[in-house]
């Protein structure tokens, strides 16, 4: 039987990844890293800080535009962080994310805020360092768009807004679940015609 089509913001599986208000913390350095309207996450972040310019002098911030084309790189370059790094896309971020999170020691807090796609790229490259989870705050703002795995070639398509939609690898029409996996950062697709071939519903936006 195939499974139901339920709006994003439904309850979901215990896998699906939970997000809230990014906090001010203390910490030696503060790694921000966002997308698109992630961008306000981070200012309403620092709005609340009583001790914002020590947040602000040891703060590195790598930001790009997001996959709806928000981009308030001007707002987060006015902050006045000590360093900050603009890329055009998540994939030419993530060097730089990596090249920072490898020198970085225990006491560094990490702020990642915007596209789950960001999100998601980023917690992973942040996790395979060893640094702990706890130091990890995420914050969805803007885009809902998904990044999604198929189940059956393995190959991930950015940036999925309808479902049920066509891989862009191996051309299965494909229903995005809510499991979600950190190893890929990555939501899964599974053939949505697999018993009733060609039986493909109209596909509908879900993420925008």
């Amino acid at each position: 039987m195939r499974e139901s089509l339920t709006p994003v913001d439904a309850p979901s599986i215990k896998s699906r990844p939970v997000y809230a208000a990014l906090e001010p913390r203390s910490g030696s350095l503060h790694l921000i890293v966002a997308d698109g309207d992630g961008a306000m996450a981070v200012t309403d972040m620092l709005a609340k800080a009583s001790d914002r310019s020590a947040i602000l002098a040891a703060a590195h911030v790598i930001y790009a535009p997001g996959p709806d084309g928000s981009n308030l790189t001007d707002a987060l370059r006015g902050l006045g962080a000590a360093q900050f790094f603009r890329a055009p896309t998540i994939p030419a971020l993530l060097p730089r994310l990596q090249r920072v999170v490898g020198a970085a020691h225990m006491g560094t807090q990490f702020y990642l805020a915007g596209s789950e796609s960001l999100i998601g790229q980023a917690e992973r490259e942040i996790m395979e360092t060893g640094f702990p989870f706890a130091a990890i705050q995420k914050e969805h703002r803007g885009s809902t768009v998904r990044r999604v795995q198929c189940v059956h070639c393995k190959g991930i398509t950015e940036n999925v807004a309808t479902d049920p939609f066509k891989c862009s690898h191996c051309g299965l029409m494909l229903f995005v679940r809510d499991h979600y996996s950190r190893r890929i950062a990555a939501f899964q697709g599974v053939n949505i015609d697999a018993e009733d071939p060609g039986d493909v519903p109209e596909p509908v936006v879900r993420f925008k």
